[in-house]
């Protein structure tokens, strides 16, 4: 195998696919690369996991087509650190030699034959605009759990019916719902289109993804069978892929049954207040700076006036005031100020909006663009309140 590609092309490419490699891989072949250089003239690169699989297809001068599997990591540091000059790989005995201008690099071939056959993907479902994807999953996902006590909790939940998506994510402290429109290829209330779907998406493989991906024009979305026994047993059951111009990505869904949180929802609205978003937000971190480990900040809304403060006693104290619209009986209230500031940092709108039913009861979260507008409730946060002493 011998090749020439330019710098900013191989090192894009690398990253892309080393980007879900495990630091700790059960099989040391899962740490590499696989690089399969055609005589038409491009390079593919692959990796996987067993979980979680890439793939990309660039161009490149193909003087000896061939595969090689290399440290996957390693190969990614050294093409982002060359000069900027074409790249020369080639493969002599054992080792894969990497030529950048001056610099030369000596890679240790690993056993390519030992590299687990890429899943296929599932057929394309269709598309959705890049730049709505990667909003909508970096605003759900951050609800997601971090955690391993409640592995279901770690993903995010894709309904689809029709041409409407809704994302939803919770770590039973806060929830998140995203609602928003893509293309199937077969459009809805079509005889046998399927249009109906669930799958659960590890969240932290998804928001990689969007980000990786969301800059691309649409990015085409692949919905295979439910894993487990709900799957149909064809290709790319268990699995759901993305693809953006020559990237793609398939990754495993989890399996079990997401729990029905939309019920937390409150039916009824009894107080509603309206702070301009950014206003909220600084003045939420300066409070916050002295609140302790899951200590929260408490709220005090009152007409024109929302007073928020944290600490008490011989603790180290501080409050401060933002304006607020509030409709409805005053409500004094606490949250955590990590999950307030997300979920305010996801809105993307000019004027956050709390709606309350009870000081002890969730509040959603939504935005809107000025202190007067409708809500925009295709993205909803809900936040559950901490107990704090009075």
């Amino acid at each position: 195998m011998k090749f020439r590609i330019e710098r900013d092309v191989l090192a894009d490419a690398v990253t892309w696919v080393a980007r879900g490699l495990p630091a700790r891989p059960p099989v040391p072949v899962l740490a590499g690369v696989l690089l399969q250089a055609d005589a038409e003239g491009t390079l593919t690169l692959s990796a996987f996991d067993y979980e979680v699989s890439a793939k990309v297809t660039v161009p490149a001068d193909v003087a000896e087509p061939g595969t090689v599997l290399v440290l996957g990591r390693l190969l990614a540091d050294i093409s982002r650190n060359l000069p900027a000059r074409p790249v020369d790989v080639a493969l002599e005995g054992n080792k894969v030699q990497v030529t950048c201008g001056s610099s030369r690099f000596s890679l240790l071939r690993m056993p390519a034959e030992d590299y687990p056959t890429l899943p296929a993907a599932p057929e394309s479902s269709g598309t959705i605009q890049g730049d709505v994807f990667t909003q909508a999953v970096s605003q759900v996902s951050i609800a997601a759990d971090r955690g391993d006590t409640l592995p279901i909790l770690t993903g995010v939940r894709m309904e689809i019916e029709g041409d409407k998506i809704t994302l939803l994510a919770t770590d039973r402290y806060r929830l998140a719902v995203r609602e928003l429109s893509w293309q199937p290829n077969v459009p809805a209330g079509t005889t046998g289109s399927g249009s109906s779907h669930v799958a659960l998406i590890p969240a932290r493989t998804l928001s990689d993804t969007a980000k990786a991906l969301g800059a691309s024009g649409s990015v085409d979305m692949a919905l295979g069978g439910s894993g487990g026994s709900g799957g149909s047993g064809g290709s790319g059951d268990g699995l759901i892929g993305f693809e953006a111009g020559q990237r793609r990505t398939t990754t495993r869904l989890l399996d079990g049954e997401y729990p029905k949180v939309t019920s937390i929802f409150p039916t009824s609205v009894d107080t509603v207040a309206v702070i301009e978003t950014a206003s909220f937000v600084e003045a939420v971190r300066r409070v916050a700076l002295v609140a302790e480990r899951n200590t929260p900040v408490r709220l005090r809304f009152t007409d024109g006036q929302l007073d928020i403060d944290a600490g008490t006693g011989d603790d180290a104290q501080a409050s401060e005031a933002v304006e607020a619209v509030l409709t409805g009986p005053g409500v004094e209230t606490a949250f955590n100020p990590h999950f307030l500031l997300d979920g305010l940092g996801a809105l993307g709108a000019a004027y956050a909006r709390l709606s309350f039913t009870q000081p002890s009861r969730p509040a959603v979260l939504t935005g809107q663009e000025s202190a007067d507008a409708e809500a925009d409730t295709t993205y909803r946060y809900v936040l559950m309140p901490v107990r704090f002493a009075s």
